[in-house]
């Protein structure tokens, strides 16, 4: 039992969901959403307030204006693309506090939140309370 709970805990400690990660953002916690498609998909349709590092430009340089105190959680389209995990990985090799989010942002979308991009949609929003 003891290595099952390991395990949870690992994955929790390493992955979020949508819905945490909403949460966090409306409260305006210590965290960054990071786009680690290529730019064509981020500016297509991206997580409201996102960046973009595509994962395969991740380097010291792309990297240097960051800060390593924040937390990124990186996504790409979802479960059937592997850009948030190489990104995850490389930021994580680059010095950064990392998660990743489960089901990128097509799980975002099918939790009804809003995206921002060309191809934009409604949804909930994130809202600051200040």
């Amino acid at each position: 039992m003891e290595e099952q709970i390991k395990y949870y805990e690992n994955k929790l400690a390493f992955e979020m969901d949508p819905s945490d990660l909403f949460d966090a953002l409306n409260n305006e916690e210590n965290i960054i959403a990071l786009d680690a498609r290529k730019s064509f998909g981020f500016e297509a349709e991206h997580i409201p307030n996102a960046i973009n590092i595509p994962h395969r430009e991740m380097n010291e340089e792309s990297t240097k204006h960051l800060d390593k105190n924040i937390l990124y959680v990186t996504y790409c389209d979802g479960i059937g693309c592997n850009a948030s995990t190489k990104g995850a990985l490389n930021m994580t090799e680059l010095g950064f506090k990392v998660k990743e989010l489960i089901g990128g942002i097509e799980w975002w979308k099918f939790d009804g939140y809003a995206t921002e991009g060309l191809k934009g949609k409604t949804g909930q929003e994130i809202e600051c309370a200040c």
